[in-house]
């Protein structure tokens, strides 16, 4: 909800509320051989590198109206990248040193000051089963700002700059800020769902369950693609080579994964004849 003039609540200083949104996603892939996996691990590697990644992270500063101040990243040794971007909502300002006249000991030329503090991070997580087949791509994005930029804005583009299967999307609202009054306010937006911030056409894509406790500004979606063609998941060829028999047998491990994933639980034979009754007790868990 947009406020008006007349509504815009004046501040007492800085806008301290933290707004930190978490993205995890999983990209998951039938690896049969060790050279599969192998392959398909240096894919990933080259599709998801630091150099990459960091251009993902910058553009999502630039959709939250955020200015970089430091990047540091790294790619790992065998496989996995990180970055940091730290970010304030406005750009630096150098404070002339006539401000610090009365400090002891040598005055620098300026001070750069930074009234805000903010992050965004990406850490990759490429792993496979010892035995299965079944390979995995993690990669875990947070974006945590203060003051009025929101990272909720960047949402969509995350969802579109992965192949993602399965997302936990998590934000929480912390801390406080005052107005002129002294008053405390805990959430300076209104908000019902993560999927609010999802358009209507990715929603459509996903099977989604949200675990929300409203009165502590945390909200909890969970999100597992729909559709399942078995091509999407195989390495280096197409099911058309397997036969019947090997293309149901890799399929059932590909969904045992994903809804292990989706519900955050190995899967007992009973629940893999329906997953569903697996997440029941997630999906009612909201407090309102």
């Amino acid at each position: 909800m947009k406020l008006t003039p007349e509504q815009v609540v004046q501040l007492h200083g800085f806008n301290n509320l933290t707004k930190s949104l978490s993205f995890n996603m999983y990209d998951i892939c039938y690896t049969k051989t060790k050279e599969e996996r192998e392959a398909y691990l240096e894919y990933i590697d080259e599709q998801y590198n630091a150099e990459r990644l960091t251009h993902i992270l910058k553009s999502v500063s630039d959709i939250i109206g955020a200015h970089v101040l430091n990047i540091a990243k790294q790619d790992y040794v065998p496989q996995g990248s990180s970055v940091t971007l730290l970010v304030s909502e406005g750009p630096v300002v150098e404070v002339p040193t006539e401000s610090f006249a009365e400090s002891p000991g040598p005055l620098p030329e300026a001070v750069v000051m930074q009234l805000d503090k903010s992050h965004i991070t990406v850490h990759t997580y490429p792993e496979y089963h010892p035995t299965e087949g079944i390979s995995t791509f993690r990669a875990d994005i947070d974006v945590s700002t203060c003051g009025e930029i929101s990272p909720l804005k960047a949402l969509n583009y995350l969802i579109h700059s992965f192949d993602t299967d399965i997302m936990t999307i998590d934000y929480r609202v912390r801390g406080f800020t005052r107005d002129i009054s002294g008053q405390k306010l805990f959430i300076d937006h209104d908000i019902s769902s993560i999927q609010n911030y999802i358009p209507e056409n990715v929603r459509r894509l996903y099977d989604m369950i949200d675990v929300n406790v409203y009165q502590e500004h945390i909200f909890h979606t969970k999100c597992k693609l729909r559709q399942f063609d078995l091509n999407n998941y195989l390495f280096g060829y197409t099911k058309d080579k397997l036969s019947p028999e090997e293309a149901e047998a890799i399929t059932d491990q590909l969904q045992t994964e994903m809804h292990e994933i989706f519900y955050g639980k190995n899967m007992t034979p009973a629940d893999q004849t329906s997953p569903e009754k697996a997440g029941t007790s997630a999906r009612f868990i909201s407090s309102k």
